[in-house]
């Protein structure tokens, strides 16, 4: 694997930051040795406390699909992250591409997604995942790993060989932003930076060159 950055200037002339987010992330399938579509999530608690942790992005809604809306992941609603973005839907994300020696910092708004989204996106995963969806109290205390199995068991004998049903605290967000910043390393930490900007979702991006 090549660990050599993309030749400079790549992404200056870009005019819609969704779609070059969608050749850079294109780009990473190929070349980051696990989950490409890892992105850290920054929240804050009730205190203003920052949070951060790793999940996955599932959902890109680009001007190709319909119209542009944002970053989409999925989680238990009742998670720390869950809670933290019911009580402030707002939400910061980073992407690291260590093999390209690139990242995106994104801001937005953060909402839900409609229930058929979160059905559609439940039913695609494996069936131990679904169970585990049931199984886990996410972000609360366990006694033990055997209580956490024991709950596995449970809910694997409860649905049997049948379907395994969305629980209702299991849903996904969508982060639509109103910033995207693509960085690109460069020698001596001269590195490119561009930052798209918009004070609304349903506004016109503004682009500018940022010092390193």
């Amino acid at each position: 694997m090549s660990t050599e950055a993309a030749p400079a200037g790549d992404f200056s002339d870009a005019s819609e930051p969704f779609l070059l987010f969608e050749t850079w992330l294109g780009e990473a399938s190929g070349s980051e040795p696990n989950d490409p579509n890892g992105m850290a999530l920054a929240t804050v608690d009730d205190h203003g406390m920052p949070n951060v942790r790793m999940v996955l992005l599932k959902g890109l809604d680009t001007q190709e699909t319909g119209p542009t809306r944002g970053f989409v992941f999925f989680t238990n609603l009742q998670s720390a992250k869950g809670s933290e973005l019911h009580a402030n839907p707002r939400a910061a994300l980073l992407f690291h591409w260590k093999s390209l020696r690139r990242q995106v910092r994104v801001r937005g708004s953060v909402t839900a997604v409609t229930p058929a989204e979160a059905d559609d996106y439940f039913a695609s995963r494996p069936r131990l995942s679904r169970i585990g969806a049931w199984a886990s109290d996410q972000s609360r205390p366990l006694e033990g790993r055997f209580a956490l199995e024991k709950s596995v068991a449970k809910y694997t004998a409860q649905f049997g060989v049948g379907e395994v049903p969305r629980p209702e605290h299991w849903s996904g967000f969508r982060v639509t932003p109103v910033e995207i910043e693509f960085w690109h390393d460069r020698p001596f930490r001269l590195h490119d930076r561009i930052v798209f900007r918009r004070p609304s979702a349903d506004a016109p991006w503004t682009k500018t060159r940022l010092y390193p």
